[in-house]
């Protein structure tokens, strides 16, 4: 416990303008349960002892372990403390069938909400341009998306789309492929690439995690049948939550 005693420094989470103190301090637990610092099973300091350490009121100890214990991370054992939660659930994503973020959970009896951070119709990036075939004079729908099972924050999104496949991004409520799919504009296949990185402070941010945690990069690329390009998205998974998984088979 000698090393997470020394994480719960103030100097280690807290950062001015980032927040109340409780949700630093949760973030950074979390964080810390995401890179495997903090294992199934292990124990946290008690209350008093966490609030001397951190030097924070026993308020925000409480505050943060409650919202710990909310997202699933951490249970508390009657009579014998807070514990890192064992066998805690996780989240897979298959690299070979074309399922929305929504239905992927709804499939497993989760909720699925998203919050819109940004949306409209721009001028395309240079990125935009090649990926999905657009000249200068076009425009592309953008989409950024903060999506959440059961409340966790789990992934960050920025999908862009051809304005004449997507002419009103403001009626995106959970589901993209959902109502592309009303507009017959929904692709059939897609090229996506999994990578580890470091989340970005944003990011990590929005995602619940500390500053650096490793999670899973992702872009795609999705086409319709005429094999026409109508979706570029990149986003970042929690790795700590969400797997992404393939079948292979011998051709």
């Amino acid at each position: 416990m000698t090393d997470f005693r020394d994480e719960l420094d103030q100097s280690r989470w807290y950062r001015d303008g980032r927040g109340p103190r409780y949700k630093q301090l949760r973030r950074h637990i979390s964080g810390l349960v995401a890179a495997g610092s903090l294992a199934a099973d292990d124990q946290l300091p008690s209350e008093r002892d966490m609030a001397d350490i951190a030097q924070v009121s026993r308020v925000t100890v409480r505050k943060s372990i409650a919202e710990l214990v909310s997202d699933g991370l951490v249970e508390q054992r009657q009579g014998a403390g807070s514990f890192v939660r064992s066998g805690a659930e996780r989240f897979e994503q298959s690299l070979s069938s074309l399922v929305s973020f929504t239905e992927n959970l709804q499939a497993r009896g989760i909720v699925s909400t998203s919050e819109v951070l940004l949306n409209g119709v721009f001028r395309p990036t240079p990125t935009e341009a090649m990926v999905l075939g657009l000249s200068a004079h076009h425009q592309v729908a953008r989409v950024h998306r903060l999506r959440r099972g059961d409340g966790v924050p789990m992934a960050l999104e920025h999908s862009s789309l051809p304005e004449d496949v997507l002419p009103r991004p403001d009626k995106i409520q959970t589901s993209l492929y959902e109502l592309l799919r009303a507009r017959g504009k929904a692709p059939t296949r897609a090229m996506q690439r999994v990578t580890a990185v470091n989340a970005p402070g944003p990011v990590a941010s929005h995602l619940d995690l500390a500053d650096g945690t490793a999670v899973l990069r992702i872009e795609r690329t999705a086409y319709l049948a005429s094999g026409r390009p109508i979706e570029y998205t990149s986003g970042f998974y929690r790795s700590d939550v969400y797997d992404f998984v393939s079948e292979l088979r011998l051709d």
